[in-house]
């Protein structure tokens, strides 16, 4: 959105600066979807148990998994300003590595506004409750490098993080 004299106005703010949550009432509704990842940096130890399923809480990577679906499902409540739209499909996938796991959360619907903070919310919850299943063990970790990394739908079309960034 930009102010007659070509600058860029900011969308969740009205005239007086107040907050707002922007009207998306006349804009098209169009499949939307959106991927996220992040990494949970953390010992070799704990990615060994991760793999064995020796996580002394339980199923870490299943309840990680879990917890981002609810995540995504519950971001306009987490988020100020975000609009509550009907989600038709999340997905959440961790990778073990080494000393990390990578974490990554797509996020789908039909709507007139995006789901980019559903699929980044998902990986940052997932990413907390990993951490919540193995700080017993690594007290140490920590979730970082959440960012979006693709979205697709609506007037802006295809938008893919550039190459090293």
């Amino acid at each position: 959105m930009t102010t007659p004299d070509g600058g860029r106005r900011l969308t969740h703010v009205d005239a007086t600066g107040a907050a707002r949550m922007v009207d998306v009432g006349d804009k098209e509704v169009t499949r939307r979807v959106a991927t996220a990842t992040g990494v949970l940096r953390t010992t070799a130890e704990v990615c060994a148990a991760l793999r064995d399923g020796t996580v002394p809480k339980g199923d870490a990577l299943a309840t990680a998994r879990i917890a981002g679906i609810m995540g995504a499902k519950r971001t306009p409540d987490l988020v100020p300003l975000c609009h509550p739209i009907p989600l038709a499909g999340v997905a959440v996938e961790l990778e073990v590595g080494e000393d990390e796991v990578r974490v990554e959360a797509t996020a789908r619907s039909a709507d007139r506004t995006g789901v980019e903070m559903e699929a980044l919310t998902a990986v940052a919850v997932a990413g907390l409750a990993l951490h919540d299943m193995v700080k017993a063990l690594d007290p140490a970790a920590s979730m970082d490098a959440v960012r979006l990394e693709r979205k697709e739908g609506g007037r802006s079309g295809v938008w893919t993080r550039p190459e090293g960034r």
